[in-house]
C-alpha cells in the first residue's frame, strides 16, 4: 500500500494523473523541469520539486533525480505516464529496488514485450494470432535474411528487434534489394536503440492499425476492454484515434481480445497494457504491445465507461479488480483528435506563447490538455498541446458532434494542426469507416 505518488511525467498526462490521484484520496508529488514550473498539475500537487533544466536528457529521463524527489518527497509509488520512462525496464527495476511500487508491470514484463521477437513468440504460444515471419533474429548473413524472406514471401518487412516510433523498420520488395536494406536497418537500429537486431516478417500492403486494450491485476485476473481504431497516422504517429473500432466483425475481435487477456495471464502481466495490430482483409497480425497507458485512453474510457488510470492506480495499490469480462462492455461511440502545436504545412514544432484559447463544450465533450491563453509552449518536448475527445451514441453520432467540436475550437498565437482535423471529420473515407494506415498520406499528398 501507498498513500503518496510521485507523477514522473509532465503536460496533460501529469494533469490526469494527478486528477485520479486525488479522486482515490493519494498525495501527489509533481516533479519538473526549468521550462514547466508553471504547469498547472505542478500548482496543484501537494508537494512539487524541480528535478533539472528544460533537456528531458536532464530531468524527464534523469532517473536519479527522480528516485531522489521521490525518497525526499516520501513517496510511496512512482507513475510514468507515457513516453519518457514508462516502458524502460531498467528504471522500473530500480523502482522496485528503491522499495517503491513502478505503476505499471513488472520489469520482466516490459522487458519481454519490448523484445518484439520475444514478444512475438510469447504470443504465439499464447494463440494470439501474428504477422507471418520467424520468431527469431537474423544473424546478419545476407543468405539468410534471403532465405528467411523467400520462405515468407517478398515483399517483406525488415524490423528492429528494439524498435517502437515507426523507426527500424524498411520494407523490401524482391531480393535485390536486401543486402542494402539489411544494411542499413541494422545500422539504423543500433544507432536508435543501442541493439541492431533485426528480424523479417510478412509486408501487409493496405492494413488497418487495430488496438485491444487489457487490464490485469496480481491476483490472476485479466480482461480486455474492447477495440480501437488508430489507422490515421502520418509517418507512424498517431493523428485520429476511435473505439471502437468500426466495421470489424464481433465475434472475431472478442476471439482476438480474450487471447489478448489470456497471454496477460500467461505472462503474469500487471496493469495496463495495449495490444496493437495490423488487420487485413479480416485477419488480426500482432505487431507488439506498450506496456504503459496510451495516449489515446480516453476513447476506451468513454465507451467503457472506466476510469483507466484509477484502476492502474488500485492494480498498483494490490487490489482485485471488481470486474467480469461480461459485465464489460462497449457503449456508443468515441473519437479522440490529437491537437498539436506544428506547422500544418510542415509539422514542424511550433514552439509560443499562446494568446487565444477556446474549447468547445457540452455533452459528451472531453478535453484533456494542460494548456490555456498565456501559455507558452516550450520547444524541448513532444507538439502534443492536448486532446478532443468527443462521445456519442452512434459513430454517426460521434462524427456530428466532433465536427461542431472542431469549428468552436480556437487557438491562437502558434500554429495548429486544427485545420487538418476539420478536413479529416469531413473526409468521406474516414465518414465511411474502415480506412488503411496509408489514407491520411493520400489524404495529404498534393493534388
Amino acid at each position: 500500500m501507498f498513500d503518496t505518488v510521485l507523477i514522473a511525467n509532465r503536460g496533460e498526462i501529469a494533469l490526469r494523473v494527478l486528477r485520479a490521484c486525488k479522486a482515490l484520496g493519494l498525495r501527489t508529488v509533481a516533479v519538473f523541469s526549468e521550462a514547466d514550473r508553471d504547469l498547472p498539475h505542478v500548482a496543484l500537487a501537494d508537494t512539487a520539486l524541480c528535478i533539472g533544466p528544460a533537456p528531458a536528457a536532464r530531468s524527464y529521463l534523469d532517473q536519479a533525480a527522480i528516485l531522489f524527489a521521490a525518497r525526499a518527497a516520501g513517496a510511496g509509488a512512482i507513475h510514468p505516464g507515457y513516453g519518457f520512462l514508462s516502458e524502460n525496464a531498467a528504471f522500473a527495476g530500480r523502482v522496485e529496488a528503491a522499495g517503491l511500487v513502478f505503476i505499471g508491470p513488472r520489469p520482466d514484463s516490459i522487458r519481454l514485450m519490448g523484445d518484439k521477437i520475444a514478444a512475438k513468440r510469447a504470443m504465439r504460444e499464447a494463440g494470439v494470432p501474428c504477422v507471418p515471419g520467424r520468431d527469431e533474429a537474423l544473424s546478419g548473413e545476407l543468405e539468410e535474411a534471403q532465405r528467411a524472406a523467400a520462405e515468407i514471401g517478398y515483399p517483406v518487412m525488415l524490423k528492429a528487434a528494439g524498435g517502437g516510433g515507426g523507426r527500424g523498420m524498411r520494407v523490401v520488395a524482391a531480393v535485390g534489394e536486401m543486402a542494402d536494406a539489411l544494411a542499413v536497418t541494422r545500422e539504423e537500429a543500433r544507432r536508435a536503440f543501442g541493439n541492431g537486431t533485426v528480424y523479417v516478417e510478412k509486408f501487409l500492403g493496405g492494413p488497418r492499425h487495430v488496438e485491444i486494450q487489457v487490464i490485469a491485476d496480481t491476483h490472476g485476473n485479466a480482461f480486455w476492454l474492447g477495440s480501437r481504431d488508430c489507422s490515421l497516422q502520418r509517418r507512424h504517429q498517431k493523428v485520429v484515434e476511435e473505439a471502437p473500432a468500426p466495421g470489424l466483425d464481433a465475434a472475431l475481435v472478442a476471439a482476438v481480445g480474450e487471447r489478448c487477456a489470456e497471454a496477460c495471464r500467461r505472462i503474469g502481466y500487471r496493469g495496463v497494457g495495449t495490444f496493437e495490430f495490423l488487420v487485413e482483409d479480416g485477419a488480426f497480425h500482432f505487431i507488439e504491445m506498450n506496456t504503459r497507458l496510451q495516449v489515446e485512453h480516453p476513447v476506451t474510457e468513454m465507451t467503457a465507461g472506466l476510469d483507466l488510470v484509477q484502476l492502474q492506480l488500485r492494480v498498483a495499490m494490490g487490489e482485485r479488480l471488481a470486474l467480469s469480462q461480461a459485465g464489460i462492455a462497449c457503449r456508443g461511440h468515441a473519437i479522440e483528435c490529437r491537437i498539436n502545436a506544428e506547422d500544418p504545412a510542415s509539422f514542424a514544432p511550433s514552439p509560443g506563447t499562446i494568446t487565444t484559447w477556446s474549447v468547445p463544450g457540452g455533452p459528451g465533450i472531453r478535453i484533456d490538455t494542460h494548456a490555456s491563453a498565456g501559455y507558452r509552449m516550450p520547444a524541448s518536448y513532444d507538439s502534443l498541446l492536448g486532446k478532443l475527445v468527443v462521445h456519442g451514441e452512434s459513430r454517426a453520432d460521434a462524427l456530428a458532434r466532433l465536427r461542431a467540436a472542431l469549428e468552436e475550437m480556437r487557438v491562437g498565437g502558434i500554429m495548429t494542426n486544427l485545420d487538418l482535423h476539420r478536413r479529416i471529420a469531413r473526409d468521406p473515407g474516414f465518414i465511411a469507416g474502415g480506412v488503411d494506415i496509408h489514407h491520411l498520406e493520400r489524404l495529404m499528398a498534393p493534388r
